[in-house]
């Protein structure tokens, strides 16, 4: 199968090796951390999914043991009225020397849109098998412990044309994460009728596999400056939006020129692209709209900026959403930006949540708690005291409403204050 057939399901995935995440010296049941001296909202907690937890070693497996026995993650779905189509792309950037290991720069990144019909087209896994078996590992657990979700996108389903040309909407995910694991609120964005694109960052991202089972790992250098690595991931996005270009045009970026969805190219609205992301992921999406005036508008999920992007003028509509115990209060870097946001902007926090409650972490890690050997004091010390189905809700709720009410024009109440319907989220004025 090419690309986009065999990797479409590539959402990647994975955290940092096991030895970076929390196999350390310290004891077990130790709740130090080489994390404590940094803010909750740090990028390096981004690969820091379980620290400063104890690891539980997986049980061995009993002969006969099938996934049958295994504990079946199921993912939240999406709260939209649209079936959702999901395809995979390999792009090449042939003008770009990849700035970890030279040679030509290679992205996977996925596409997800509302669909018209998903009869026939098999839903994606969250992760395929090589990259989910690498990311159960980087927790201590196998295949035969946990068995990873579908998802809602539907391999190369027709997209709806009913809806004319969809807005954008690019993902950038943590340090050290992939693209998956911005899957529950993009698959919901797409059921809304957008056209979301999330890109793996190569050789900053843990794992990302491209076609033929090829898999890359994080190679970044150690000690890197998160500004430099911002500004790389900055310039994939501006690539990612050529492509995007193309496909508007009628051709096809992908590097084996695998086929996309019927309806794809007649459906791309250049006009209308906005970017979110997490963490790290969330601050490359001021440095990308510095870099490429094509983004419209940009939405930060509790990442700290850095690097002088926050020092420039942004005219266009911008929205902080940040974990309870985390804004421009106590973040310099956000009250920097803060300062120099010109347009419509807006600034909430959603209040018993924690750094790592904007990523699939938050509905994943609870429900692994028992074979991690974590209590629920464990988690809520890393993920805060929300439900985290209600987390979920919320962002997508919040995150849905800023986008409509930016690039389609449909002024959201949510925005305009303290809602009754969701009074975890606080305005921070």
């Amino acid at each position: 199968m090419g690309s986009a057939a065999a990797l479409v399901i590539g959402l990647g995935g994975g955290l940092t090796s096991a030895t970076a995440v929390g196999r350390s010296s310290k004891s077990p049941g130790s709740t130090s951390s080489r994390f404590d001296h940094l803010p909750p909202w740090a990028p390096e907690r981004d690969e820091a999914v379980l620290d400063p937890f104890r690891f539980v070693q997986p049980k061995p497996r009993v002969a006969g043991r099938t996934a049958l026995n295994s504990t079946q993650l199921k993912m939240p779905a999406p709260s939209g009225k649209y079936n959702v189509g999901m395809v995979g792309l390999h792009l090449v950037d042939a003008s770009r020397t990849d700035p970890y290991v030279g040679g030509r720069r290679e992205l996977m990144v996925s596409l997800w849109y509302p669909a018209a019909s998903i009869s026939g087209h098999y839903q994606a896994p969250w992760m395929p098998s090589i990259s989910g078996a690498h990311f159960l590992a980087s927790r201590g657990l196998s295949p035969q412990q946990v068995t990873l979700p579908a998802t809602a996108g539907h391999v190369l389903a027709p997209v709806n044309s009913k809806l004319g040309k969809l807005p954008v909407l690019l993902y950038s995910t943590g340090l050290h994460s992939d693209r998956a694991m911005g899957t529950v609120l993009v698959q919901d964005l797409a059921s809304r009728g957008y056209l979301v694109v999330t890109v793996d960052h190569t050789y900053d991202a843990n794992e990302v596999q491209f076609p033929k089972n090829r898999l890359e790992v994080n190679r970044m250098p150690e000690g890197a400056h998160s500004s430099d690595t911002l500004n790389v991931r900055a310039t994939d996005i501006k690539f990612v939006i050529d492509n995007l270009s193309t496909v508007s045009k009628g051709g096809n970026p992908d590097a084996g020129h695998a086929a996309l969805p019927s309806g794809l190219m007649k459906s791309v609205d250049m006009s209308r692209i906005g970017m979110f992301g997490w963490s790290l992921g969330g601050a490359a999406v001021d440095t990308a709209m510095q870099l490429d005036s094509r983004i419209g508008a940009g939405a930060n999920l509790d990442g700290q900026f850095f690097g002088t992007a926050p020092s420039k003028e942004l005219k266009r509509p911008f929205m902080l959403f940040s974990s309870g115990t985390h804004n421009r209060n106590n973040d310099s870097s956000w009250r920097t930006i803060w300062s120099h946001l010109t347009g419509y902007k807006v600034d909430i926090k959603l209040n018993g949540s924690a750094h790592l409650s904007f990523s699939d972490n938050e509905w994943t890690i609870p429900q692994e708690a028992r074979l991690l050997g974590l209590s629920k004091t464990e988690i809520q010390k890393q993920y805060g005291t929300i439900a985290p189905n209600r987390a979920v809700a919320i962002q997508q709720a919040y995150l849905a409403s800023f986008f409509d009410q930016v690039l389609r024009k449909q002024h959201s109440t949510l925005l305009d204050g303290p809602s009754r319907n969701y009074p975890e989220i606080s305005f921070v004025r």
